[in-house]
């Protein structure tokens, strides 16, 4: 019993005196509410970002600054007593001092109710209209963040300077009515800004663009340091000789993987000379014992098998850390909420940005599935993914509820004409197939002329870009078999 509860900890050699401060570790958080100490089950990384992600995560900082700027107004008028060193015009008697901060702490708490309850209609809009994904989005956006972070340190900055200037004996002030009117006019301001900048993030087009750029941050600041840089096209001594010590580990918990360390991964199997192979990848839903990897080598009896499960954090939600595919399957949501509400417009500008987003997952990305160490042995194999999968995950869903929406199917391939005629020809005879069977499963039966006409359009540019004209002629006769057998 004592050499398990050691190895779960690290090993048989874990010292005695952090396993003590482990367990004290561990009745803390249980002493802590389920909000907060759900924050310390997570990793530095993975907390950073929910931390960010909460509404009240800025509004503290703000909160924070404002007791500072209280205890600074309060030292220049209660114990440097600058009046005498200012103009008179700029000086205010008591009983007006205190009149004015009074008035400010309901007009300042009244905007910020309004601008909360904006806040509210908002979410509940974008809930019902696009994608409950889109919430995270909006809170977590920075000018929410400062607009709602001013208002809170406002509010605060005069509730408290009315508490310390109520019984104070001094009768002119000057740092407190010039601060308290600053603030004021600071909130107005905030109030203007904040309304124009929900009325225009709630717009179709700013929030297909912003979900977009999240997925690209995500690529270039994540999987580029996290994947890329390890990622190799030669498997090289995959030690397939050593698979007769072959160890299978299974999870000990249901839930999404979230979080990969991958580089962790590699320099412990570089460590202890081995190779591991995940069976699935960020942003799958596992249950308590599926096998989620499996690790051979030369020396594998003195493993802990716990060890490397260390490496993978789960969690009862999708995170966007690491998964490309989260950022693909809300702009697809969107997409899809569109058609449901008869909203093509939005449906076309979704379309767009996921090509454009697909276009950086073929820049940024390779889809080898080894991962190397320092010294080029592969030391990790990830669950494949080619580039038709990334292509099925964004227009896949969105030509499946678009059914026998002509508009919508020509808007995918006019698109993956775009993505064809950018990217590397080696990808091609992918967005071919895909448009292909895309078009398969049209009814040609009811299709408009001109719908037909300008489908078979995009068709022929895609056809043209991917060297596909032979192919063409073969579509173009299912739409038009009278002319095509006459001539």
């Amino acid at each position: 019993m004592q050499r398990d509860v050691l190895t779960c900890f690290g090993g048989e050699n874990y010292p005695i005196s952090l396993y003590l401060k482990g367990t004290g570790s561990i009745m803390l958080k249980k002493m802590l509410p389920l909000s907060i100490r759900k924050y310390m089950v997570m990793s530095k990384r993975q907390r950073m970002r929910e931390i960010r992600l909460t509404i009240w995560y800025m509004p503290f900082f703000y909160i924070c600054f404002s007791l500072l700027l209280v205890a600074l107004t309060l030292y220049l008028d209660l114990y440097a007593d600058i009046s005498q060193y200012t103009f008179d015009f700029l000086s205010m008697n008591a009983s007006v001092t205190r009149m004015l901060v009074s008035t400010l702490i309901g007009a300042i708490l009244t905007l910020s109710a309004f601008t909360l309850n904006s806040l509210l209609v908002v979410l509940t809009m974008f809930s019902g209209q696009f994608s409950p994904r889109m919430l995270l989005d909006f809170i977590s956006d920075n000018q929410t963040q400062h607009a709602l972070g001013i208002f809170n340190g406002s509010f605060v900055y005069v509730l408290l300077l009315f508490l310390f200037i109520g019984d104070s004996k001094e009768e002119l002030f000057v740092a407190v009515p010039i601060m308290t009117i600053g603030l004021a006019f600071l909130t107005a301001v905030t109030f203007i800004f904040f309304i124009n900048h929900a009325s225009t993030w709630m717009q179709v087009h700013n929030i297909t663009y912003n979900m977009k750029q999240v997925s690209e941050v995500m690529i270039n600041q994540t999987l580029k340091n996290d994947l890329e840089t390890h990622r190799t096209t030669e498997n090289g001594d995959l030690m397939v000789h050593e698979k007769v010590n072959i160890i299978h580990l299974q999870a000990r918990e249901s839930g999404y993987i979230q979080l990969i360390d991958f580089h962790g991964m590699i320099e412990r199997a570089m460590q202890d000379n081995l190779i591991i192979q995940l069976h699935y990848k960020v942003g799958d839903y596992i249950l308590a014992g599926n096998e989620i990897m499996s690790i051979w080598g030369p020396e594998t009896n003195d493993i802990s098998d716990g060890f490397y499960l260390t490496f993978i954090e789960m969690g009862h939600k999708e995170t966007e850390i690491q998964d490309l595919q989260m950022g693909i399957h809300k702009l697809a949501e969107v997409a899809i909420k569109a058609l449901g509400n008869d909203d093509p417009k939005t449906a076309s500008n979704t379309i767009d940005q996921m090509a454009d987003l697909m276009l950086t997952v073929e820049d940024h990305l390779s889809f080898t599935p080894y991962l190397i160490d320092q010294v080029g042995r592969v030391r990790v194999i990830l669950q494949s993914e080619a580039f038709d999968y990334y292509l099925y995950r964004g227009f896949g869903y969105i030509r499946h509820y678009a059914k026998d929406n002509h508009l919508i199917i020509t808007d995918i391939v006019r698109a993956l004409a775009l993505i064809a005629e950018s990217i590397q020809p080696s990808k091609h005879k992918d967005i071919w197939e895909f448009a292909c069977n895309t078009i398969d499963h049209i009814e040609r039966e009811v299709i408009y002329e001109l719908d037909k006409t300008f489908l078979l359009q995009e068709v022929h540019k895609l056809a043209r870009l991917t060297e596909n004209l032979k192919e063409y002629k073969k579509i173009e006769s299912k739409f038009y078999p009278s002319v095509n057998e006459n001539t």
